[in-house]
């Protein structure tokens, strides 16, 4: 492994650790994916067993003595290779040498080392358990490769809080929820406060977005409608149904036993501040709420997301 020492925080090496934002990242590779901060242990562990390959690490160098960070820190290192394949795009291969130092003919990757003083100057580095790491964006599988032998699965449509798709990526794992889908106007499970909220269980939860061709629509309602269709039409063709979590007059209540006994259900939350679209809504199987005490008649998406989850899943 190539360890390089850093004594200044402003070093250009470490441009990626602190001064992009998210679309920076999402795409730093652009048009050729792109990559994204893993923090702590846990994480970074979780999403190289997900798939992910580490392009650099930020480590504390305190930690150089422990067992635990060395053994990850080997782990991501040994199975890491930034080496362009011979197919590849010469402008692409250029730009990401221009960006990430030059693997080694190991295809060792950089391990950049600081005293903790400096690593603190990067903003949230006290949640981050002395290491960080690049990691390369995954290739999204398809929808019915996530579904494919699924029972209970989760859709979210526009959630656009970062702590929210955290929260309820871990409440999926928590209650055996066994994939993910997303509209494409939903925040990326893959931004650092996502994977921090979620201790790393985007890693753990297989999640894709939802097919869309937009394109073929001429407005917001006529989008809205043919996106649901087009996917709902899909999960019924797998055997699902589709529960909405919504305040409807016709809802009926989480622990109906309709929906225990549905052998394949999706459980559909919609927007923090809108909820769920109209037309979702309207083409869904069920309508669903959490009955409540006091006169109050909704929660946080994530809070009812880890209810509902609770209810039909585990």
């Amino acid at each position: 492994m190539q360890y390089i020492n850093i004594t200044d925080i402003n070093d250009k090496r470490l441009s990626v650790y602190k001064d992009l934002n998210e679309s920076q990242l999402r795409h730093y590779y652009e048009p050729d994916g792109g990559v994204f901060i893993a923090e702590s242990l846990k994480v970074i562990e979780r999403a190289f067993l997900f798939g992910c390959k580490a392009e650099s690490v930020l480590l504390e160098k305190e930690k150089l003595d422990s067992d635990e960070y060395k053994r990850v820190v080997e782990l991501v290192a040994s199975g890491s290779n930034n080496k362009a394949d011979n197919s590849e795009d010469k402008e692409v291969k250029d730009n990401k040498e221009d960006k990430e130092d030059k693997v080694d003919k190991e295809g060792d990757i950089p391990i950049y080392v600081a005293e903790q003083m400096e690593l603190s100057k990067i903003t949230g580095y006290n949640l981050t358990g002395g290491i960080l790491a690049v990691m390369r964006r995954p290739d999204l599988k398809s929808v019915i490769d996530i579904i494919d032998g699924c029972t209970r699965i989760a859709i979210l449509d526009t959630v656009v809080n970062p702590t929210n798709i955290g929260a309820i990526f871990r409440s999926a794992a928590a209650f055996n929820v066994e994939a993910i889908l997303l509209t494409k106007g939903c925040c990326d499970p893959l931004s650092r406060r996502a994977i921090r909220v979620s201790m790393g269980n985007v890693f753990q939860i297989p999640w894709t977005y939802l097919d869309s061709n937009e394109d073929e629509y001429n407005d917001e309602r006529e989008r809205q409608a043919g996106l649901v269709k087009e996917n709902f039409d899909l999960l019924h063709e797998k055997g699902f149904k589709t529960a909405a979590m919504a305040l409807k007059e016709d809802s009926i209540k989480l622990d109906d036993e309709r929906l225990k006994k549905e052998e394949k259900l999706a459980i559909i939350m919609g927007n923090e501040g809108d909820g769920l679209s109209d037309a979702a809504i309207a083409m869904s199987d069920y309508k669903v709420i959490i009955p409540m005490a006091h006169e109050v008649d909704s929660l946080n998406v994530a809070a009812a997301s880890a209810v509902a989850f609770w209810e039909l899943a585990r």
